[in-house]
């Protein structure tokens, strides 16, 4: 399961994804993270079931938690399958069938905006966690 982290402007220097591993035991993996001087937002990857427990903990240190059920969405309609995003995506999320369509798999996103800001129709979005 994977979760979107956002925190406040005054929690940046604070190690709060450390405090959160170190109170529950719980191991993560960091898929991206973006932090400046204004706030922050961590993706992370939870293995086993106990991501109630993370979201929770995270919580209580004045973060919000927001299920990534969706990680990247595709307007099929608007998408030319020009590739573009192929060329840009550090996950390789994106690739071509041996019909030369597009395929996806989006369970390698990691929300870097990459794609989204390559695309030619604007047929790609990571807004929301899910896709229309």
């Amino acid at each position: 399961m994977k979760l979107k982290i956002s925190f406040p402007e005054e929690r940046v220097k604070s190690p709060i994804l450390s405090e959160v591993i170190l109170k529950t035991g719980i191991l993560v993996s960091i898929v991206s993270s973006r932090v400046d001087s204004k706030g922050g937002e961590i993706i992370i990857e939870v293995i086993d079931k106990s991501y109630e427990t993370i979201k929770e903990e995270f919580e209580t240190r004045g973060a919000a938690v927001t299920f990534l059920d969706t990680l990247i969405c595709r307007n099929k309609e608007e998408c030319i399958e020009c590739g573009a995003c192929i060329s840009v995506c550090p996950s390789k999320v994106f690739g071509y069938a041996q019909d030369w369509s597009l395929t996806m798999d989006t369970q390698k996103c990691i929300r870097c905006g990459l794609c989204v800001d390559m695309c030619p129709h604007q047929a790609l979005s990571i807004e929301g966690t899910e896709c229309e």
